[in-house]
């Protein structure tokens, strides 16, 4: 597997080895070992998830609050998504930046988002399957979203000819100003 550190110094880019003939393709999706000895994370994932999105679905910029923040693992079976993760720890020197990667089932990029950070994702296809492994379990209460489109953020969203559809959580989400403290 190959690891591509980005911006924010603890988000990777995970490119595991594809063996593809005319036949198709086969590659390991996740193993421990190889993620711990590649990564140096050894890192407990306790619930996978799985979402189908339509063009020009915007899900995010979602996060826990602790002690229920969750790190993922985060991957595209089917279908082009463009992925980001915002520092949203107040002390890490990288808060308030982002980065934004495109993950899709041709490229089998993976992206580890770190607990504290944002994430969401913006479907370019027609249709994306998202795959992701979280490192704590989904939690109600401590769910929130931070607003996608803050300009203090900048981040630069793909045209997908519309404007995003947004669940109305993430429409009526707060900027990084506004953040609960946690």
């Amino acid at each position: 597997m190959k690891v591509t550190p980005t911006a924010i110094a603890d988000v990777l880019i995970l490119e595991p080895r594809v063996f593809g003939d005319e036949r198709g393709f086969f590659m390991e999706s996740f193993n421990q070992k190889t993620f711990v000895e590649t990564t140096g994370l050894a890192i407990e994932f306790v619930q996978d998830n799985h979402s189908r999105s339509a063009r020009g679905v915007l899900r995010g910029l979602h996060y826990q609050l602790p002690p229920h923040a969750q790190g993922k693992l985060v991957r595209v079976t089917q279908g082009v998504v463009f992925d980001v993760a915002v520092d949203i720890r107040r002390t890490s020197p990288s808060f308030g930046q982002w980065v934004g990667v495109e993950l899709s089932g041709i490229n089998h990029r993976q992206l580890w988002v770190p607990p504290g950070l944002a994430h969401g994702f913006l479907v370019l296809s027609e249709s994306a399957d998202f795959l992701y492994k979280t490192t704590a379990y989904y939690e109600p209460k401590a769910e929130r979203s931070l607003r996608w489109d803050d300009p203090s953020l900048g981040i630069q969203w793909p045209d997908v000819g519309a404007p995003p559809l947004l669940a109305a959580k993430d429409a009526a989400a707060p900027g990084l100003a506004d953040l609960a403290a946690g």
